[in-house]
């Protein structure tokens, strides 16, 4: 069995009540605990969407935080669609 990470990365959108309510920082604060780079930016449709890339069982888990969001936010969907791994991130951030 290959106990090697598999490194991958993610284009994830979150539909909901998830605009000021802190869910950006609530994203970059467990992409951060569970390693992982990229960024995070509110949409004007209303939702938010991010990129990430790292071991894929770490951003799994962070997709189970997201769909839990913080206290103030409703989650509707997320929508993952997974990418390649192209190392392009060393943080993450929230972009404005």
């Amino acid at each position: 069995m290959n106990d090697i990470p598999k490194f991958v990365g993610a284009k994830i959108k979150v539909t909901g009540r998830v605009q000021r309510v802190g869910y950006r920082y609530f994203v970059q604060h467990w992409a951060e605990d569970f390693g992982l780079g990229g960024w995070v930016r509110n949409q004007r449709d209303g939702s938010v969407y991010l990129e990430t890339e790292g071991r894929k069982d770490r951003i799994e888990k962070l997709v189970k935080q997201l769909n839990e969001g913080p206290q103030m936010a409703r989650v509707e969907e997320v929508r993952v669609k997974w990418m390649g791994f192209e190392n392009k991130f060393r943080n993450f951030q929230v972009k404005l």
